[in-house]
């Protein structure tokens, strides 16, 4: 009963978090807030959460990374698949190693090994919480795609790090040449179960759908199960669980184009992961805030073993690792984008090595926040070691990482809007034509397929002027869409304008009928359950509406 309690409070306070940062006059992320109630519930109350790090990280990040997987603009990530790799996995390497010895060097009473766990951690960087802290000031699109490219990628190679960094503290031995080979079958038996049961599972639905019917219910459980399934599974043979997790988010996404589910199934499922993405985000930032108060008096006892009683000193620490993630970053940035534009170079006109803009160095450096995933890792750090003492240093590990997390989003909060703002990239390629192309394309298979309906009703039962002349008006609305956009550039930018137009006079005309059923149903002159059919036949008209 108790633990229960004690999650439905952490959910409130995930609810409470989401309107207070609304509330507030300053753009303040919401993952601040969040933790700064963790720290009031933690303070306030006399009962700490214990979390079992086995446990955390199954329930935490399967559904995460599998989500971001899921939702990753594949094209975007393939044409910017160089640069990003170069954020992804050269920046973690260089990351773990630098950040690691300097730790090491800072915090003798850190062992080696758990200075490159702590590394580990603060390697990977959240898009979501960018998103929070750019909210008032558009990230341009294209960086907005190689920034969730780089976080989906380096969440797991951090990660996949931390787990030999950790079994290296376990142990007290660390190999180059095993690890190399380890790290080469977590990696590819992770990604190959990962694709492996996403492809089973949608099949396995797919062939249950046609049979027997699709069920909205049991679709979006198969959906949730994914995740947890491809990473117990990868784990049960010593692969890299979080890899599984990613490879089949991005496989999902090739499922669900050749299988397709029904309208409702996909809204309905959309929302329940909208839902869950926001609930585990929150309350990880919550737990950190509720953790600190303990975390911050066990580190402060572990500096003290460094010869410091001042516990400025962890201040001083964070300051450290920060500025040396920060250099890092923008030095590993501007060497990619040399790199961009020296394999650019020969698409020049005049072949020219353009020097790329600083603010857009200083913007892509100061990004690299850390949010949810570097929390979620450093959590799972083991409570004990092989022998059963207390694993060294992880107090004060978490407290450096939470102390990073917080420190890059108050940096970012900061610096973030002021180098966004008239930022200007170069112009990307419009995919205006093939979106059009597409809509011409779909718009005459409905014509075709209408066609072919109306003549089987008009033979099946009689009265053929009745199905035409329906059947018309139907046609008649494609008709209007292929002429829209099949006329020359002007005459099709005014056909956009004009949906643009139409679009809002329609969303004004439902919010209208909306406030007009409500009123009927407060006045009793229709029942609850007539008023609720109508506003869910228009939430769903908005919806599509909206686009």
């Amino acid at each position: 009963m108790e633990v229960i309690s004690i999650v439905l409070f952490l959910l409130l306070a995930v609810v409470v978090s989401g309107a207070v940062s609304r509330m507030l006059p300053l753009p303040i992320p919401t993952p601040l807030v969040q933790i700064v109630l963790g720290g009031l519930i933690g303070l306030s109350t006399s009962y700490r959460v214990e979390l079992d790090p086995e446990l955390f990280l199954l329930l935490f990040l399967p559904p995460l990374l599998f989500l971001d997987g899921w939702r990753i603009p594949k094209d975007e990530l393939l044409k910017d698949l160089p640069v990003v790799l170069e954020l992804a996995l050269g920046l973690v390497l260089l990351t773990v190693i630098g950040m690691g010895l300097l730790i090491h060097w800072m915090i003798p009473a850190m062992p080696l090994a758990v200075a490159f766990a702590l590394a580990a951690v603060v390697s990977p960087t959240d898009p979501i919480a960018v998103s929070a802290i750019a909210a008032r000031v558009p990230i341009p699109r294209r960086m907005m795609h190689i920034l969730e490219g780089e976080s989906l990628l380096n969440d797991a190679s951090g990660l996949v790090c931390l787990r030999f960094a950790v079994a290296a503290a376990l142990t007290g031995s660390f190999s180059p040449a095993a690890a190399a080979v380890n790290f080469a079958w977590v990696a590819i038996a992770g990604i190959v179960i990962g694709v492996a049961v996403t492809i089973a599972a949608t099949r396995a639905k797919a062939w249950v759908s046609r049979r027997y019917g699709e069920e909205t219910a049991s679709q979006i459980l198969v959906s949730l199960l994914i995740p947890f399934g491809s990473y117990l599974l990868a784990e049960h043979v010593h692969a890299s669980g979080i890899l599984a997790a990613v490879a089949a988010g991005v496989t999902m996404t090739f499922a669900e184009i050749s299988r397709q589910a029904m309208a409702a199934t996909r809204m309905r499922r959309n929302s329940v992961w909208d839902t869950i993405q926001f609930a585990l985000n929150g309350i990880i930032f919550v737990l950190l805030g509720e953790q600190l108060p303990g975390v911050l008096a066990g580190a402060a006892q572990t500096v003290r073993i460094t010869g410091h009683a001042n516990p400025l000193w962890l201040g001083a620490y964070v300051v450290a690792i920060v500025v040396g993630l920060a250099t890092l970053r923008f030095g590993w940035v501007w060497i990619s984008l040399r790199l961009t534009l020296l394999r650019q170079r020969c698409d020049a006109p005049d072949g020219a090595l353009r020097s790329p803009d600083w603010r857009l160095i200083a913007a892509m450096s100061f990004a690299g926040v850390r949010g949810a995933i570097t929390l979620a890792g450093v959590l799972t750090l083991p409570l004990a070691l092989d022998d059963g003492s207390p694993f060294p240093a992880r107090d004060l590990a978490i407290f450096l990482a939470a102390g990073v997390i917080i420190a890059s989003l108050i940096i970012a909060s900061l610096l973030l809007p002021i180098l966004l703002k008239d930022l200007t990239l170069p112009a990307e390629p419009s995919s205006q034509a093939e979106e059009d192309a597409a809509r011409v394309a779909a718009c005459e298979a409905a014509i075709r397929e209408i066609e072919h309906a109306q003549h089987e009703l008009a033979e099946a039962h009689g009265n053929a002027d009745f199905y035409s002349a329906a059947g018309s008006r139907i046609m008649d609305l494609y008709r209007d869409r292929i002429e829209s956009r099949s006329q020359g550039a002007r005459v099709s930018a005014e056909a956009r304008l004009q949906d643009r137009v139409e679009r809002d006079l329609r969303l004004r005309g439902l919010k209208a009928e909306r406030k007009a059923i409500l009123e009927t149903a407060r006045e009793r002159r229709i029942g609850s359950s007539v008023a609720q059919k109508l506003i869910r036949e228009l939430d769903l008209q908005e919806v599509r509406t909206r686009g």
